[in-house]
């Protein structure tokens, strides 16, 4: 299979696909960035559907195929068909999704009648002009592929000219307008862009296809950074890495279409990245749930072990007792007991029975107190509407101000829920290790 692949490599014109698929990837990659940030995903699936009659119109006016041509009428047509959405939107109480739709259909179903047209009253040369449906890079030439690399080059360099001014667009036109920058001259730009990422790719993967081509990469670097700068820097090495990946499967996989390929090796990577990226991905996600799940029932079973002792379970509690208290599992209660005995919090008095050490005292009284705070702030809330708390953890900040800590106190005793065992050398500001589990 490696000589295989390697022999094909010698070829020619797989050089100039590959060449060309993985500009074309760059270059969707970095346009999608921007495509889905400004929450217009499906504004390249409609484009790329509204090429298609673009496409079969120039064929009828030119009288013969010509990447050139076909690239000019897809990208007309895609305009046209951003230009109704925008006015349908604007002008009637059609929403977004709604003007999507009618304009993907309706011109997706006037290039097919176009095309069906010139399959059955062409002189023969308009062979393989479906490849526009589906897309076939292997049909590509030289020509093609040089022209595919200009318009993606002029599509990165514009963007990178135009980065700053983009990015503002993106995430606070209003404050953009504000400063003076030409707002509409930018959108038309960014939108001519992303025409220009959507028609070069029709050949390569289709118009079926390319809304995936614009978006997948962009959606799976989002994944792992919160930056801009670093998300379109991702998006382009993904969308660069699914073309190598899908022409080099299909040189090797005889029958299989290069662009279907390089959608799959995309869809691959956005999977990798929906589960193992760092932060946001399910992976890590669980393993943080799993983690707050282990630190909220240690905090549980230490209120549970103060609360009884309140009650005069001092000398020692049953792990039975601990359980009806609160409901827990048992594989979460025996870690929270290992976990609080490697702490030093409790001690074994018998082989059911625990009981609080000196110091798991002082950590329990200032878990409890500081939920009674908590509580009671929640039942005075427009007292203390100047604090603007968000949790529990918030309140901490503000008791070291006598007077909130003195009225909150104050409350507990009135509702009578101060904690009745109140160690000496406790406060309220210690035992804030139990928070760092």
């Amino acid at each position: 299979m490696i000589e295989s692949l390697f022999q094909q490599l010698q070829n020619a014109n797989t050089q100039w696909v590959l060449v060309g698929t993985i500009l074309l990837s760059l270059a969707s990659g970095v346009v999608g960035s921007f495509t889905l940030l400004r929450r217009q995903s499906l504004i390249g699936d409609a484009m790329a559907h509204a090429a298609l009659p673009g496409v079969c119109i120039a064929y009828l006016l030119y009288g013969e195929k010509s990447l050139l041509w076909f690239l000019v009428g897809a990208a007309l047509a895609a305009l046209l068909s951003s230009f109704i959405i925008q006015f349908v939107i604007q002008h009637s109480r059609i929403k977004e999704d709604s003007a999507l739709g009618i304009i993907i259909s309706v011109f997706f179903g006037l290039g097919i009648v176009l095309l069906t047209y010139i399959q059955h009253n062409g002189a023969g040369n308009q062979s393989g002009l479906d490849d526009f449906i589906f897309g076939k890079a292997a049909s590509m030439v030289a020509g093609d592929v040089q022209l595919i690399t200009i318009i993606a080059i002029i599509v990165l360099v514009l963007i990178v000219i135009f980065y700053k001014e983009f990015k503002l667009l993106t995430f606070d036109p209003q404050f953009a307008k504000g400063l003076g920058f030409p707002t509409k001259f930018l959108n038309g730009l960014l939108l001519m862009l992303i025409v220009c990422s959507v028609v070069i790719g029709l050949q390569t993967v289709g118009v079926v296809l390319m809304a995936a081509m614009l978006i997948t990469p962009a959606i799976s670097a989002r994944y792992w950074t919160n930056t801009l700068s670093h998300m379109i820097m991702i998006s382009g090495v993904i969308g660069g890495f699914s073309g190598v990946l899908g022409t080099l499967l299909s040189t090797i996989m005889n029958g299989m279409a290069t662009g279907p390929l390089i959608i799959v090796a995309s869809t691959c990577m956005f999977l990798f990245s929906l589960i193992f990226a760092p932060k946001r991905g399910l992976l890590a996600k669980a393993m943080k749930q799993i983690s707050i799940r282990k630190r909220t029932a240690v905090e549980h079973v230490l209120i549970s072990f103060y609360e009884l002792a309140e009650k005069g379970g001092y000398d020692g509690v049953e792990v039975q007792a601990l359980q009806s208290k609160r409901k827990i599992s048992i594989k979460l209660l025996n870690y929270a007991l290992n976990f609080l005995q490697k702490k030093g919090y409790i001690q074994r008095e018998c082989e059911e029975k625990w009981s609080l050490s000196n110091e798991g005292i002082k950590a329990a009284y200032n878990i409890v107190i500081n939920q009674r705070l908590y509580e009671m702030y929640l039942m005075y809330e427009m007292d203390f509407a100047q604090l603007e708390l968000k949790n529990k953890d918030d309140l901490q900040l503000h008791l070291m101000s006598n007077e909130v800590k003195g009225k909150l106190l104050s409350l507990l005793k009135l509702h009578d829920r101060t904690p009745l065992l109140l160690p000496e050398s406790s406060s309220i500001d210690e035992g804030r290790k139990i928070h760092d589990l």
